[in-house]
């Protein structure tokens, strides 16, 4: 059976929200499906494994989130997409990798701004912004190991290439603000998130893009626009948690309907309002 939706986090959870249907199977990690079940309270969200988690939303814990506000009293937090509900709960405005700057530019220039939890997103929206931030000190593993180097050589290796770098990569501040130092080309240099190296794929004419983001995006780029060439910058950048939703425990979960996530009511309603305030910007 295919897939009803195919897209990135948000937008399934937005997906999630509109389909009439009662049961919905999320194939994600599980900041993910909390996002659904947080948008979709009538209906009962599954998820084949509970163990798929994230290694970005693992380094903001709600504890550590609050004791950095008592740190900062006044302070506006904003908390990117990929954490938990709970730690959205602590939150003044959730954003995408889109929206961010928007947002932080949105904020009074006297209001302190605490940025959680990716470092490399949160030093990208400081230049985007223009907005001096208090970053916190956490990362997804899998773009923090996209080098400046593997962006480098292989763009020597492309000369007629488009660089599509995905804003949580460790190599962003180099490759987007100082083109000319590491002879990378601006005009064919974009920061995109994943639903923009979507469209990115499907409109530009470039015949090489080469991709700054987990390896599995691959696959639907390569569905999108079958006649050009998609090469990773970094052919091991694999998130294991994302590849513990296997067809194997797919089937079980939607046979007998277990797996089901769960946000308490409380943290719910206080998460949906930071959340639908995202996704109405």
């Amino acid at each position: 059976m295919p897939a009803s939706s195919v897209s990135d986090s948000l937008q399934l959870s937005q997906q999630a929200g509109a389909t009439p249907k009662s049961l919905i199977l999320f194939c994600g990690v599980q900041f993910m499906a909390e996002t659904a079940a947080v948008l979709c309270p009538d209906k009962r969200v599954l998820i084949p494994d509970q163990e798929a988690g994230c290694s970005l939303a693992a380094t903001s814990p709600v504890d550590q989130m609050r004791a950095s506000k008592a740190e900062r009293p006044g302070a506006v937090v904003v908390a990117y997409v990929s954490t938990d509900a709970e730690v959205n709960t602590e939150a003044d405005y959730c954003c995408t990798s889109t929206s961010a700057a928007q947002i932080v530019q949105s904020i009074p220039e006297d209001r302190e701004i605490l940025f959680s939890p990716d470092m490399f997103l949160g030093l990208y929206i400081e230049r985007r912004a223009g907005r001096k931030l208090h970053l916190w000190l956490g990362e997804c593993h899998v773009h923090a190991g996209i080098r400046t180097e593997d962006v480098t050589s292989l763009m020597d290796a492309h000369s007629d290439a488009e660089l599509l770098l995905h804003p949580e990569c460790r190599c962003i501040s180099q490759c987007m603000f100082a083109p000319s130092e590491r002879q990378l080309p601006a005009d064919r240099t974009f920061v995109l998130s994943t639903g923009g190296m979507v469209r990115n794929a499907r409109e530009c004419t470039a015949p090489v893009d080469l991709v700054g983001t987990e390896v599995g995006m691959l696959h639907r780029l390569r569905t999108e626009a079958p006649g050009k060439s998609f090469v990773p910058l970094d052919a091991d950048a694999v998130c294991e948690y994302m590849k513990t939703i296997t067809l194997p425990k797919l089937y079980p979960s939607l046979r007998d309907d277990v797996e089901a996530v769960t946000v308490p009511e409380p943290v719910a309603d206080r998460a949906r309002l930071v959340i639908e305030r995202m996704v109405a910007n």
